[in-house]
């Protein structure tokens, strides 16, 4: 079972090893095969101009989809990731590809770097993310469309664990918190693990 894994830095794994990437783990500890194309610092948009090279010419099983936070750093609003999210989405239908959305993590606003926090009001993005977080939900019900809820689920991990333990500049996630990106990521997919 192949997955392109098509994202920004939180697909990457922006500020840490290859190997303690979310990824990265996945890919040593089930038989699926993880193909990462996430780009530091892409928005939807990209996303969505590269789908044809880096999904639809890897040939995968499943397309996972997750961006939307750097839409919204840069002052686009949700009407623009929520078309390019679709659009992405029933291109993958078109080609036979399942595809599964990724909902962003919850920034953590208070210890966001500062020179980001003065780039853009992360308050703001925090609530629109809110926004979309809800949106890909009513979405995938609609579309028949599966997701991985990382914005709650890391959150509730936050909440447990500390914010400053999962994050080490306010958005992205420390090594402990990619090893619950993997968990949460094999959880929500273990019926195509199964499969393989």
């Amino acid at each position: 079972m192949k997955i392109v894994c098509l994202g920004d830095s939180l697909t990457y794994g922006f500020g840490v090893s290859r190997s303690n990437s979310w990824t990265n783990i996945v890919n040593k500890e089930t038989r699926l095969e993880i193909i990462n194309k996430g780009i530091n610092g892409d928005t939807t948009s990209g996303m969505l101009v590269r789908f044809n090279e880096d999904v639809v010419k890897n040939s995968p099983d499943i397309v996972f989809i997750m961006g939307g936070t750097n839409d919204l750093i840069v002052g686009a609003g949700n009407e623009v990731i929520n078309s390019n999210i679709m659009a992405m989405v029933h291109q993958a239908y078109s080609k036979n590809i399942i595809p599964i959305i990724g909902i962003p993590l919850k920034p953590d606003i208070p210890n966001v770097r500062e020179d980001w926090s003065r780039f853009t009001d992360f308050n703001l993005v925090s609530k629109k993310l809110e926004l979309y977080n809800c949106w890909v939900k009513k979405f995938s019900v609609t579309f028949n469309t599966e997701f991985v809820d990382f914005y709650s689920r890391y959150n509730k991990c936050m909440e447990q664990k500390g914010y400053k333990n999962l994050y080490f500049d306010g958005l992205h996630p420390t090594k402990e918190g990619h090893r619950i990106m993997a968990d949460i990521f094999i959880s929500s997919v273990n019926k195509y693990i199964e499969e393989v």
